[in-house]
C-alpha cells in the first residue's frame, strides 16, 4: 500500500495532488468523509492527513490544519538545516583545495599553463591561432586536407600567413593532389613567394597546425567549431615525426605527378584503385581524397572500362591482378597473363 501510494501519488502535504486536495477539503468542512471516498488518493493516509474516526472505522477523520502546518513548518526547518550543513561542508571543501593549490609551483606564462586545451568556438580557436603566430618565431607547420581549398578559406588566413613571412617565418604545406587544381592556391602560393613550400599526397591526415614545434592545433570535432591546442612535449613531437615522414612521401607542388604505369589510368584512378582494394566504399574514399563522391563515382567508372571490368567484384580482381591494389613506387607490374592490357 505504501509502495503503491508512493509510486501514485509522488508529493508531500505541502503540494497536494487536485483530487487529493478535493477530499481532505470536504473532510475538513464536514468532520469526516468515507473510507471509500479516500481510496483513490492514498497519499492522504499516508501523509497523515486522514485518520481512521476511532468509533467507526468505515470513516476517516481530518487531522487538524493547525497540525498540519506544524509538520509542514518542522519538515522545512530540516530541511533549511540540512542545506545549511551541506553549505558549510562544500566551503570547506574548498578552503582545504585552494589550500593545496597554494602549494604548486606558479603557473607560466599565459597559455603555456595546460598541455592540451579544449577551444571551443571558432571565436576561441580564432584568438588561439592569432595568440601562436604573434608568438611564433622560426617554423609553421600544416597539412590541409580535403580537396580544392575555397577563395574564402586561402583568404582568410592570409593576413596570418603574410604577417609569419614579414618576420622571415617559413612554412610548409601539406595538401591533397586534388588541390593542385585550385587557382585560389596557386594564387596564395604566388603571393608568398619562397616563404612557403607545398607538397601533396593522395591522401593526407586531418588538419594540422604547429607553431615553432612547441604548440600545435588539431580539430576536437567533425565540424572543426572546437579544437584542442596541445602543448604536451612528447604530444606535439610525436606529431612533428608524423608531418616529417608524410613530408618526405609528398611530391612537390611544382613537380608534375607519376606516371602510374598503365596507360590509360590517372594517378587518381589509381588512388582510387587501391582504396577499393582495401574495401573502402565510395563516400570513404572521396573524403579521403578530397573529391565529391559523384566524381569519385565518375572515375570508378572510367576505371572499369580502361581494365574491362563489367561487376565491382570483376573490378577488384583486374586491380590485383595489374598491380594497383598498392602504392606507387615506380612502374606498375606487367598485366598477368590472360588479362587484357588495358
Amino acid at each position: 500500500m505504501a509502495g503503491h501510494a508512493t509510486e501514485e501519488h509522488p508529493h508531500g502535504a505541502d503540494r497536494l495532488c487536485g483530487q487529493g486536495d478535493r477530499v481532505y477539503s470536504r473532510a475538513v468542512r464536514r468532520g469526516r468523509v468515507p473510507r471509500a471516498d479516500a481510496e483513490p488518493v492514498p497519499c492522504l493516509l499516508e501523509l497523515a492527513l486522514l485518520h481512521p474516526d476511532p468509533d467507526d472505522m468505515d470513516w476517516l477523520v481530518p487531522t487538524s490544519p493547525q497540525e498540519v502546518m506544524t509538520r509542514l513548518l518542522r519538515g522545512v526547518y530540516d530541511e533549511v538545516n540540512e542545506s545549511r550543513r551541506r553549505m558549510g561542508s562544500a566551503v570547506a571543501a574548498f578552503d582545504r583545495y585552494a589550500g593545496l593549490g597554494r602549494q604548486l609551483p606558479a603557473l607560466g606564462a599565459p597559455g603555456e599553463g595546460s598541455a592540451i586545451r579544449v577551444l571551443d568556438g571558432l571565436t576561441r580557436i580564432q584568438a588561439a591561432m592569432d595568440e601562436a603566430t604573434e608568438r611564433c618565431a622560426t617554423e609553421v607547420l600544416t597539412v590541409q586536407p580535403g580537396g580544392i581549398r575555397r577563395e574564402a578559406e586561402l583568404t582568410e588566413g592570409l593576413h596570418r600567413a603574410l604577417e609569419l613571412r614579414g618576420r622571415g617565418v617559413r612554412m610548409r604545406d601539406l595538401y591533397t593532389h586534388v588541390a593542385r587544381h585550385g587557382q585560389g592556391l596557386l594564387t596564395y602560393l604566388e603571393l608568398m613567394g619562397d616563404a612557403v613550400e607545398a607538397r601533396t599526397l593522395d591522401e593526407v591526415i586531418d588538419r594540422l597546425i604547429l607553431f615553432d614545434r612547441t604548440v600545435a592545433f588539431i580539430p576536437a570535432n567533425t565540424d572543426r567549431t572546437m579544437a584542442l591546442e596541445l602543448r604536451h612535449p612528447a604530444l606535439v613531437e610525436y606529431l612533428v615525426t608524423v608531418f616529417e615522414r608524410l613530408w618526405r612521401l609528398a611530391i612537390p607542388l611544382t613537380a608534375p605527378l607519376p606516371d602510374t604505369g598503365i596507360e590509360g589510368i590517372s594517378h587518381r584512378e589509381r588512388s582510387i584503385a587501391a582504396l577499393l582494394a582495401e574495401g573502402h566504399q565510395d563516400a570513404v574514399i572521396a573524403e579521403r581524397l578530397g573529391i565529391s563522391v559523384r566524381t569519385c563515382r565518375a572515375h570508378i567508372a572510367r576505371l572499369s572500362e580502361t581494365l574491362g571490368a563489367t561487376s565491382r567484384t570483376q573490378l577488384g580482381v583486374r586491380i590485383a591482378q595489374v598491380g594497383l591494389d598498392g602504392p606507387s613506387h615506380g612502374p606498375v607490374p606487367a598485366p598477368a597473363e590472360g588479362v587484357p592490357a588495358p
